[in-house]
């Protein structure tokens, strides 16, 4: 056992002989006391061996290699396996308890919870390149309240979804969504302190977003992914849809046939979706990538390599050292905004070219991705060009071939 275990043990042991309460054992060891009721249960019912980590010990692949590289055994995998497993060393997988995914019963009223999920295809059947459709589904009703395709399943799509659905029905209580890390903060050090922009626009329209521990747990849009990857290609192909824009456009039609197809009542009547309030009336503002900037003594602020230059106001030079609002609109326009004020400003240098090796940010990779193939496309006209012109020879060398070979028969007869 590992030191951590250990003394994992030795408390363990003092809470059985009453020396210390369940409270004082998660403070000495650093978890919470719902985990120590848990190793407590488990320690009581198997003894120090459940306090040893699972995945502990070898597998048969990695034993056999370590076995045939330091020892020289040469036995295959497969014999290696069935003599593990005929020494309880090794558990096969079809013999393995698997997690049991309960059912749950579905909200009882619309728009109490609101399944979201992307889900990534060849919805065009090679008309088009693949892509990404957002999925919004009421859980009470199994109704389609919203569907848009995306180049990829980005911040900025769901704000731009997420906006023309909360203003075609209103705010609902809650969204359900997996941990993509559009919804959730997914790197420890900062799970605790910060939260994602989308995240932060339902708290500003009070909005609470719930994240599934697996698919099964959100297993009605996983199962509309499903239908609509069968019968949404199709009626595209009826159709004729070949890109992104023309589905978009055709979308709300399809919608209101499926729900007259699938969607069923809910258990209570009531609508719990809430109307946009007069503190919800900029959604424009509101459904931004937003970020604080420190104004410097020169009147600027530094985004996203550029240099915005505030207006030299006698109220704008009160901002010197604070930090104010940029916002990023989903349309690539921009504006700097403090305490409901927005701020006049200029540009004053901008990269136009990105750099080799540089970070790019994840939301912006499809525009860099355009703008590096643009540049190849660009460089491989100039090589052909190039080459073409290497290829043909000059007139002057043109004139030389020429002369020699009326050269030939004159050289001939001298001979």
């Amino acid at each position: 056992m590992s030191d951590k275990e250990l003394k994992r043990l030795s408390v363990l042991q003092e809470i059985c002989d009453q020396r210390i309460t369940q409270s004082q054992a998660a403070q000495l060891l650093h978890i919470s006391e719902r985990q120590i009721r848990r190793l407590l249960q488990k320690y009581k019912a198997q003894g120090p061996a459940a306090l040893a980590h699972a995945a502990r010990g070898f597998g048969p692949t990695l034993a056999h290699e370590k076995l045939t590289t330091i020892h020289g055994f040469d036995i295959s995998v497969e014999t290696l396996r069935s003599w593990m497993i005929a020494a309880n060393l090794w558990i096969p997988r079809h013999k393995r308890l698997k997690r049991p995914y309960q059912p749950r019963y579905n909200r009882d009223c619309y728009g109490e919870l609101v399944q979201i999920d992307g889900s990534h295809h060849d919805w065009f059947e090679g008309r088009d390149a693949k892509c990404c459709l957002l999925v919004y589904i009421d859980d009470a009703t199994g109704k389609l309240l919203h569907l848009r395709f995306c180049e990829a399943e980005t911040t900025f799509d769901y704000m731009l979804s997420t906006r023309a659905y909360i203003e075609q029905y209103g705010k609902p209580l809650a969204f359900y969504s997996d941990k993509h890390s559009v919804f959730r903060v997914n790197q420890k050090s900062k799970q605790d302190s910060q939260i994602t922009q989308f995240g932060r626009i339902l708290n500003e329209l009070n909005i609470d977003i719930i994240f599934a521990n697996s698919p099964q747990a959100k297993g009605r849009v996983e199962r509309a992914n499903r239908t609509l990857q069968d019968r949404l290609i199709k009626e595209m192909r009826l159709e004729g849809i070949c890109s992104i824009t023309e589905a978009n456009a055709w979308l709300p039609c399809f919608i209101e046939q499926f729900n007259q197809k699938f969607a069923k009542c809910a258990r209570n009547s009531k609508n719990l979706h809430r109307p946009l309030t007069e503190s919800d009336a900029e959604l424009e503002d509101i459904f931004t990538w937003q970020e604080p900037r420190k104004v410097t003594k020169n009147l600027t602020i530094t985004y996203d390599k550029c240099i915005y230059m505030l207006e030299p106001t006698p109220l704008n030079h009160k901002l010197v050292g604070q930090y104010i609002t940029f916002l990023e609109y989903p349309d690539g326009t921009v504006a700097i905004m403090h305490e409901g004020r927005k701020i006049n400003y200029s540009i004053f240098n901008k990269l136009a070219r990105l750099q080799q090796n540089e970070v790019v940010e994840n939301k912006r990779l499809g525009a860099v991705l355009a703008h590096i193939q643009q540049q190849h496309e660009e460089l491989e006209k100039q090589n052909k060009s190039s080459r073409a012109k290497k290829s043909m020879p000059s007139r002057k060398a043109q004139k030389v071939v020429i002369e020699q070979r009326n050269l030939n028969p004159v050289l001939d007869s001298c001979s």
